[in-house]
């Protein structure tokens, strides 16, 4: 978590260059926002503040320009540069000449606040303009967050709400939602109205306003084909046709979890902790352990019965002109019948 970043900019107490990176969107989006908030007022915003997007004709020239311009009846501006590859060893998209920034970087003005946003999950430690930055810059990597992150946050958020949400409301909202921080936020903000008097967010509430993520019907639909309970899983499938989820894009998502039950099984039975199949397959711990729960019923052979299977359905599905609902339900109804 950047939470010390974070109490240092609600404080106003600003570095005049900071480096954004990282795989999780929701923290980069949020220090963005909270930079926007503190550093130059809103009635400011029209001519102390802007924004150079590198993916898109920007210019790294202008945005040092723009950082060296004094502001405009302000204490300071505010310039961010999005899409700035050239940290990367992405050869293909490193276009901007870094030599300005480089320049710019030994003596940054005390009047700018100078933000970098890197859409990578790493940078390139070898290149001098990355070596340069980190040495005066801060340095904000936006990690994805652990299951006790994702707990810890999300009571933080429901503080911001001055509010307080029970344990269990937490599991639950974790197991309905999922754990991308942008659902769980809208879902947080949704709970704390609802909730707003009680002052506590209880497990019923989160039962009775969160809809389960279409990854977690999966997992559901993926549950009751293996414990026989078939007529239940074709109507939570007809369900999330309802909904206008496609065919397809629910093979897929039962097509990754097959691969992950297989993968964390085979890892499991060669003695890796959760943690570390986790860190190995880079997915959350969360679907690693929700992965092992099925894993424990199933051979590899009736993995590898099942991984075909999908296979010749994906096949079907992509060639056919005709009903491809009925395609996929016909995998579901005929499931149980290669993991016996």
């Amino acid at each position: 978590m950047i939470v010390k970043e974070w109490t240092a900019i609600k404080k106003q107490q600003l570095a005049p260059v900071y480096l954004l990176y990282g795989e999780e969107d929701y923290l980069l989006h949020e220090t963005k926002q909270l930079l926007i908030r503190h550093a130059i007022p809103e009635t400011e915003m029209d001519f102390n503040f802007s924004l150079h997007d590198l993916a898109d004709e920007g210019s790294l020239e202008a945005a040092v320009e723009d950082a060296e311009s004094f502001p405009f009846m302000g204490e300071r501006r505010l310039v961010f540069v999005d899409g700035a590859m050239f940290y990367t060893a992405d050869k293909k998209k490193e276009k901007q000449p870094t030599d300005v920034l480089e320049a710019y970087l030994q003596s940054p003005a005390p009047y700018t606040v100078l933000v970098i946003h890197v859409p990578a999950e790493k940078l390139d430690e070898r290149k001098k303009i990355t070596k340069l930055t980190k040495k005066s810059a801060t340095v904000i990597e936006a990690k994805k967050l652990t299951v006790n992150d994702i707990r810890g946050w999300i009571k933080s958020k429901v503080a911001d709400h001055k509010m307080q949400i029970e344990d269990e409301a937490v599991e639950k909202l974790t197991v309905l939602a999922g754990t991308n921080l942008f659902m769980l936020a809208g879902e947080i903000d949704k709970l704390a109205l609802y909730a707003q008097g009680a002052d506590v967010i209880k497990a019923e509430d989160v039962t009775l306003l969160t809809p389960k993520s279409v990854e977690h019907n999966v997992f559901d639909l993926i549950e009751f084909t293996l414990t026989g309970k078939t007529a239940q899983a074709i109507e939570l499938y007809h369900d999330l046709l309802r909904q206008k989820e496609e065919p397809l894009k629910l093979l897929a998502l039962l097509s990754g979890q097959f691969r992950l039950i297989y993968q964390v099984k085979n890892m499991s039975e060669k003695g890796f902790s959760q943690q570390q199949i986790a860190s190995r397959l880079k997915v959350h711990p969360f679907r690693v352990k929700l992965a092992g729960q099925h894993a424990s019923r199933l051979s590899g052979e009736h993995l590898k019965k099942v991984m075909l299977e999908l296979a010749s359905c994906d096949l079907a599905l992509k060639s056919s002109s005709g009903r491809k609902e009925m395609i996929l339900e016909m995998f579901i109804t005929r499931l149980p019948i290669f993991v016996k």
